[in-house]
């Protein structure tokens, strides 16, 4: 897996205060940044990008409950699998991003297939659901998730999860 690394680092406002919550200090917390891995669309790299994840999360100090962190791996797993799965013959590679901000963690994954997959409400014997528990995960969790369009012809999906659970 490659690693494409950007850190903490100046943020924009609209970053900085994606998601709302009490009033923070100036400047990034240690945890924050942004980081970018890619990989082959095959199915070793599942398992590569969930350890990625997990071991950024570990690394820079993320305060993420246990439930996120196993929620966001989750979602990890189920992406990569998506991209493997349905696009890699139109994308060799794919892409996973990791933001933090001070309230906030979002995972990104992309690939170069333009086909905008829909969640699943049944099973349709051989998978088919990943898009809706990524959905109700997210939902549960009190974030939120979509899929966009790059400017590539591609398509991301992401979900922001909160770090703290809402009251």
């Amino acid at each position: 897996m490659e690693n494409h690394e950007r850190g903490p680092g100046p943020r924009s406002a609209d970053e900085a205060d994606a998601l709302p919550g009490p009033e923070r200090p100036t400047g990034p917390l240690p945890y924050e940044g942004v980081w970018r891995f890619t990989a082959p669309s095959v199915e070793a790299s599942v398992p590569q990008a969930r350890r990625a994840v997990r071991d950024l999360l570990l690394r820079q100090g993320v305060p993420a409950s246990e439930d996120t962190v196993h929620g966001l791996l989750l979602i990890v797993s189920e992406l990569v699998t998506n991209v493997v799965r349905h696009a890699a013959l139109l994308s060799p590679t794919l892409a996973v991003e990791i933001a933090v901000g001070a309230q906030w963690v979002r995972v990104c994954v992309e690939d170069n297939h333009p086909y905008r997959p829909t969640a699943l409400e049944t099973d349709h014997g051989e998978g088919g659901r990943g898009l809706l528990l990524v959905r109700e995960i997210t939902r549960e969790a009190g974030g939120m998730c979509d899929v966009e369009h790059t400017a590539s012809g591609g398509k991301v999906i992401w979900a922001v999860l909160p770090l703290t659970s809402e009251p």
